[in-house]
């Protein structure tokens, strides 16, 4: 613990304001194979299982639609989000097993779908980038299990 007396342990959700939100339902449904929380046909409002999470709180992915109040009080707006450079959102990424990311290289392949693979091997992780309908970056990254400290900072880049 530190002298604020509480230490942050996991990522609840991450919530996005949609430009077309059914759209984007579709994608993280289908493509990304995320299972809904509720009814995703409500037209609002949609919640999606990530992962267990920490203490009871399910990690989840919320889209909203951008012409309605959020929680904590956050504002709608009239006009759609600002998505790709212009947004301050850089990138969404998901953690999955190293052995599944062939899958995921495939997946996209088979829907003809944009990606890029990119090493970060000062860490030792893999990302599989693409883009969902609204623009934003989704990476599903995975750490090799095989990885050590190793003596190349840089990252490699491959494009598909």
């Amino acid at each position: 613990m530190t002298e604020r007396g509480f230490t942050v342990r996991a990522l609840g959700e991450i919530a996005i304001r949609c430009i077309d939100l059914d759209a984007m339902v579709a994608f993280y449904r289908d493509v990304i194979g995320l299972v809904p929380l509720g009814d995703p046909d409500n037209g609002r409002i949609v919640f999606f299982r990530i992962a267990e999470g920490f203490g009871g709180h399910t990690a989840v992915l919320a889209l909203f639609r951008h012409d309605i109040e959020g929680a904590g009080h956050t504002k709608a707006g009239d006009v759609p989000p600002v998505t790709g450079s212009g947004s301050s959102l850089h990138h969404i990424a998901l953690s999955l097993p190293w052995e599944e990311q062939g899958a995921v290289i495939a997946w996209y392949e088979k829907l003809g779908r944009d990606y890029t693979i990119e090493t970060f091997d000062w860490v030792g992780w893999r990302g599989v980038f693409t883009f969902d309908p609204d623009g934003n970056t989704v990476e599903l990254v995975a750490k090799n299990p095989q990885w050590s400290e190793c003596s190349s900072p840089s990252p490699e880049l491959t494009t598909r």
